[in-house]
């Protein structure tokens, strides 16, 4: 049964593999993204891109969560959830940003 479970999980995660990338991307993105707006170099500001960033990390930090964390791994899993998911949803809130500041060829990462 073990063997089934762990392909399973495997399988599973790979077909989520999308979902890792934006949260990579989106991670990756905001914090020249801040410092472009705080600059005054990038507008319109995406407000909902902070607010998200800032649920998500008042999530993490917070001591009351869905499932309380000082039940191990079920409640570590559930940050992870939620704070992913948050990133997934930023990282669709910068597609403007990335098209400034990738505009210039010689700027588009590799």
């Amino acid at each position: 049964m073990a063997p089934l479970s762990t392909w399973w999980f495997l399988r599973r995660l790979k077909s989520r593999v999308w979902a890792t990338k934006r949260i990579v991307r989106a991670l990756k993105l905001f914090v020249p993204m801040t410092r472009d707006v705080l600059r005054g170099d990038f507008r319109p500001i995406p407000w909902s891109a902070f607010g998200m960033m800032a649920l998500a990390l008042g999530y993490l930090v917070m001591p009351f969560d869905l499932i309380p964390d000082f039940l191990l791994l079920i409640g570590i899993i559930d940050d992870v959830l939620i704070v992913g998911w948050l990133l997934n949803r930023i990282d669709q809130r910068l597609d403007e940003y990335r098209a400034w500041k990738f505009a210039d060829p010689d700027m588009v990462p590799s």
